[in-house]
């Protein structure tokens, strides 16, 4: 082979891998650019643009009138990841640093700057490990604080610990309705919402994330030229209450001087609207303040008004006889004996608190006559009982936003038993909530329309202004009778006036339709003669009513009868309640005065009446055991006499 051919052969090689090398690089071109260029230029992407997330507020609570109830304040979270955090020995030492500034224990910030790996379960049920990159230091941190400690951990250049700002649920009026409102948790970033309305209504607070994607320099700043789409954060709805915070104050001013006075285990007070069924105020004790919660009893922000269950007592029997009015089976003259106060039926002993006789259904109901009560009971029968105590709400839920909510115990009517006529309208082997108590006696001060009972008024879009008025539902009235809501207010209104049980719960100047409540409490099978619930329900002014009002108190010491001892607190936070709502006199106060007086003379006068005619039959029983002690004595003697002679 000559030496030219052996160049040509070494040239014609070398075209060969020129061509081979410019194939691969073609196809390898070929291969990014078309080929895989949508994933390659995803993840080149990915290392120049970054995503930046932002969260909207969570909506804020206000009364009716917009008074803030619960609002947001900005805070700050320190977290950290501890793959970064350096060796054991930096960590000791961050550890010492951040426990001294943060007021932290200092294992405990060991152990999370430490923990590196963390083990999870997947969803083949299998465990493994994975690196822990997150770890809460210390979060909800009031924010000037939390930037002064900032600047501090930056200084100290402690590694693997990042800082978040973010906001905080604020609670300006403390104690005010908390139990109401309710409250919320901080888990990692998310709220919780944990109960009351904060819980109900957590969908429609809670806000929503925006997102701003932009291309970056290696310097992480945003490049002018570059692109950026941006996902806008919205703030939550804000809800606005039917409160009016003024009658809340009032109502809760007044529930701790019970408190203090009664010393009960418990107490509740609800106004409401008869005509919309708007709660205006509402309260409960024990209760909490939502903004210091570190040693706070899970009793104290249990929602009892909508929880708890009691005997109602005496106050089921206006809306017995406003049902046997209804229906024709008595008028307000129709008499009953009340048997002195003592009465058997079926095998059981029924007292009433003092010994009674003849009276008709409007004494009944002034008196608290249980006695009375029952027989109109069974005049009904079982079955139109049984149908006026449900129409008036009783055996279901309020639909109020609150849960858990309670149905109470109300017996189908199949379940009842012979005694269950007799007890049920006296109320009791019924047990009903506040909620449900209060929904019952709005229909009673409304001409029998039911209502639901609403917290809401309206739900407002703080970005577009847009305004959701919540209904209002007010369905026909049940009563077949014009007449009977006239009568039963008449009855309910000598509640309160001179020979009533609830004198104390009077209103100088205007009509007040009530009644008290006195319930046994049921424990361990058999009524209590030791714990009571005293209650007093009532609406006022009682023909055209401003409000309905519950007081109750739940074993309250001392004094036990629903008049002495809800009645005065209920007197106080009406009159307060009348002034501020600016709510005119039923009459001139001086007639007031002088009819009050009459009919307490008249009373009086009855009294004494009644008095000497029992001291003349106390006399006569005298007269006829010394008469027949004279009689035995005089029979003793003959037959000493005989046996002497015999």
């Amino acid at each position: 082979m000559t030496q030219l051919s052996y160049i040509g052969i070494r040239m014609k090689a070398a075209w060969i891998v020129f061509l081979l090398v410019f194939a691969y690089l073609a196809w390898h071109l070929y291969t990014v650019q078309i080929l895989r260029h949508e994933e390659l230029y995803a993840k080149a992407k990915n290392r120049y643009t970054t995503v930046r997330t932002s969260q909207g507020h969570r909506g804020e609570i206000f009364d009716y009138s917009g008074n803030l109830l619960v609002g947001n304040v900005p805070c700050g979270n320190i977290f950290v990841d501890p793959t970064e955090t350096g060796s054991d020995a930096q960590c000791r030492k961050a550890a010492e640093f951040l426990a001294r500034e943060l007021s932290l224990d200092e294992n405990e910030v060991y152990r999370n700057l430490t923990t590196r790996t963390i083990t999870i379960r997947g969803k083949d049920g299998k465990t493994k490990t994975v690196a822990k990159r997150y770890a809460v230091i210390k979060s909800v941190i009031d924010f000037d604080e939390f930037e002064r400690l900032k600047l501090k951990i930056r200084k100290a250049g402690i590694k693997g610990i990042y800082f978040r700002s973010s906001s905080k649920r604020s609670y300006p009026k403390n104690e005010l309705l908390a139990n109401i409102l309710g409250f919320t948790n901080l888990d990692r970033d998310k709220i919780v919402a944990v109960i009351g309305l904060e819980k109900f209504y957590d969908r429609n607070m809670t806000s929503g994330k925006g997102k701003t994607k932009f291309e970056r320099s290696r310097d992480g700043l945003p490049l002018a030229f570059g692109n950026i789409s941006r996902e806008e954060a919205h703030d939550g709805l804000n809800l606005y209450l039917t409160i009016r915070e003024p009658l809340q104050a009032i109502l809760e001013e007044e529930l701790d001087k019970l408190m203090e006075v009664n010393k009960p285990s418990a107490a509740y007070a609800i106004m409401a609207d008869p005509y919309t069924g708007d709660i205006l105020a509402v309260a409960q004790r024990p209760t909490f303040n939502p903004n210091d919660r570190e040693n706070m009893n899970p009793q104290a922000w249990r929602n009892r008004i909508a929880e708890d269950i009691f005997e109602p007592g005496s106050i089921m029997k206006p809306i017995a006889v406003a049902g046997a009015l209804d229906l024709g089976v008595v008028s307000p003259e129709t008499k009953f004996d009340c048997e002195r106060g003592r009465w058997f039926y079926g095998g059981k002993l029924l007292r009433d608190s003092h010994p009674m006789g003849i009276l008709t259904v409007s004494e009944i109901i002034q008196h608290s006559s249980n006695i009375g009560t029952a027989k109109i009971a069974l005049m009904m029968g079982e079955r139109n009982l049984d149908s006026t105590l449900r129409a008036f709400g009783y055996g279901k839920r309020t639909g109020v936003p609150l849960k858990p909510e309670t149905a109470g115990i109300f017996r189908p009517l199949k379940r009842w038993d012979k005694l269950s006529i007799t007890r049920f309208p006296i109320g009791q082997g019924i047990a009903a909530s506040p909620l449900q108590i209060v929904r019952s006696y709005c229909m009673l001060a409304n001409g029998g329309h039911p209502v639901n009972l609403r917290l809401v008024d309206r739900i407002e879009n703080p970005e577009t202004g847009k305004v959701e008025k919540l209904p209002v539902t007010r369905l026909p009235s049940v009563y077949r009778s014009k007449d009977t809501h006239h009568e039963i207010i008449e009855m309910m209104k000598s509640v309160t006036e001179p020979g009533g049980t609830a004198t104390i719960a009077a209103i100088r100047g205007y009509h007040v339709a009530g009644k008290t409540g006195t319930a046994q409490k049921f424990i361990n099978g058999e009524y209590s003669h030791k714990k009571f619930t005293a209650s007093f329900i009532g609406f006022v002014p009682a023909d055209k009513p401003r409000f309905v009002l519950l007081v109750t108190a739940d074993e309250p010491h001392g004094a036990y009868y629903g008049g002495a001892v809800s009645g005065p607190y209920f007197k106080s936070i009406a009159e307060r309640t009348l002034k501020f709502m600016r709510t005119p006199p039923d009459m001139d106060l001086a007639v007031y005065d002088a009819k009050f007086k009459a009919a307490k003379a008249k009373v009086m006068e009855e009294k004494r009446r009644l008095w000497a005619q029992e001291a003349r039959e106390r006399a006569e029983r005298a007269r006829r055991k010394a008469s027949l002690r004279k009689s035995q004595s005089s029979v003793s003697k003959n037959r000493v006499r005989n046996y002497a002679q015999r």
